[in-house]
Parts: structure tokens; sequence; C-alpha cells
């Protein structure tokens, strides 16, 4: 069971981590509009694998937090306070997202899958965000550090990641001559937010 629960939990983390346009999922929607669906999907998996090695370090780093809780509780403080700000800035702050995609992005001669693992390897947000998802969930009883619990998590966070990555592949190649999102995304980034702040404040009132 725990290791069905760390690859669920693994999944849909970096599934909805990848929802909100940023540097590769937006890469990877252009390569494909100007490169071809192949390409695309070549890129994708490069930032997967990517992707994977940081989750892996990422749960490393939090099987020893997990073992300190005097530290997690300390950051769990500090962690709803950033992300309820980061709410509130997506929600009422924030610019529309729904502008035209940038045009300046040419054919590259390197290979794609290594240009996925490098842009992949820029993106350092994927480090904290799995020490804390998967501290958080460990605090419930949902999320185990053991060996073949964490490898669960670690191969689902590739599989999630590619997943959201071939919807932008596969959805903005049929939307390419729009060239323009439809929906502000900052709607959807603050919800995601939100979702965590009210998760980190049940985990810091049931330790109460």
């Amino acid at each position: 069971m725990a290791l069905i629960l760390n690859f669920i939990i693994g999944f849909l983390a970096s599934f909805v981590g990848v929802i909100p346009p940023g540097l590769l999922n937006m890469s990877a929607a252009k390569i494909s509009m100007n490169e071809g669906r192949k390409k695309g999907l070549l890129f994708s998996i490069g930032v997967c694998v990517t992707v994977m090695i940081q989750t892996y370090i990422a749960l490393l780093f939090a099987r020893y937090l997990d073992m300190n809780p005097e530290i997690v509780d300390m950051l769990q403080k500090v962690a709803l306070g950033i992300f309820i700000c980061i709410t509130i800035f997506f929600f009422f702050i924030a610019k529309d997202t729904r502008r035209e995609f940038p045009e300046d992005m040419n054919k590259s001669k390197t290979n794609r899958f290594f240009s996925g693992m490098f842009l992949g390897a820029l993106n350092l947000l994927p480090l904290p965000y799995w020490v804390y998802i998967s501290v958080t969930f460990a605090g419930f009883g949902w999320f185990e550090f053991t060996t073949m619990e964490l490898w669960a998590a670690v191969v689902a966070s590739g599989i999630g990641t590619f997943v959201m990555l071939l919807i932008y592949v596969q959805y903005f190649r049929r939307k390419e001559d729009q060239g323009r999102l439809s929906v502000n995304m900052n709607y959807i980034i603050g919800f995601i937010t939100a979702v965590i702040s009210v998760i980190t404040a049940i985990k810091i009132l049931n330790d109460f």
C-alpha cells in the first residue's frame, strides 16, 4: 500500500507542478510547433530524466529532515507563510498570462534530448518542491522513505512530468494558429498554492 501511495503522490505532485506555463513546458510546446512532435517529445524525455535525478536528491535530503522533526516544524511554518503570500500574489497582483507566445525560439542543431536535460537542470524548483511535498505527506503517514517506496516516487515524478509536457506538446500543436493562451494561468497557480497552504495549515494544527 505504501508503494502505491508513494507512486500516486509522486505522479500527482509532478503532474500538478508542471501545469503552470514556464520555461520547460512552453519550450516543449514551441519545439513541437517549430520542429515537429518527435522533437518535442525527445526534449520532454530529457527534461523528465533530469527531474527524476532532482527528485531522488530531494527525497534523500527529505529523508534526513524526516528524522529531525524539530527542523521540519520550523520549515513548515515558514512554508505556510510563503505559500499564502504566493497565493495572494497570483490571484490579485500578477499580470494576466493570456499573452502571445514568444517567437524567438529558433531551430536548434543540438540534440533535443540533451537540451531538455540541460534546461531541466537549470530549473532548481523541483528540489525544494519535493522536499516539501514528501515531508508534508510523510507527516500524515501517507509517504514512506524506504528504498522501494522512494524509487516509486522518483519514477512517478518522471511519468507525471512527461504526461503534462505531452499535453503541452499536443494541445499547443493543435492551437498553434491561435498563438495565445486562452486562460489566465495565474488563477491555476494561485489555486495550487492555496491547496498546498491548506494542507500545510492542517498539518501544523494536527501537530499541536
